[in-house]
């Protein structure tokens, strides 16, 4: 089992799905920051598949936000 399956249970909000309305970032964006396939980004925001925490560490830095803005979420969105 992969560390971020342990912090985005599939029934969870997704956190990356929620940074990027709240930036306002496209998954086409994402990718072509990341250098992944946008089929990729979809399923990591649909808790179809998880990053690696290397990914996230990634993701964190092109969004420009702490990690753990990926990995929990707020007491207001629960």
């Amino acid at each position: 089992m992969r560390i971020t399956q342990i912090f985005m249970p599939k029934n969870e909000i997704n956190r990356i799905r929620v940074v990027l309305a709240e930036k306002g970032i496209t998954n086409k964006w994402l990718a072509e920051k990341l250098n992944k396939n946008q089929t990729t980004i979809s399923r990591w925001c649909n808790n179809d598949m998880q990053p690696s925490i290397e990914t996230l560490l990634e993701i964190a830095n092109v969004l420009t936000v702490d990690i753990k803005d990926l990995l929990w979420s707020s007491k207001s969105e629960k």
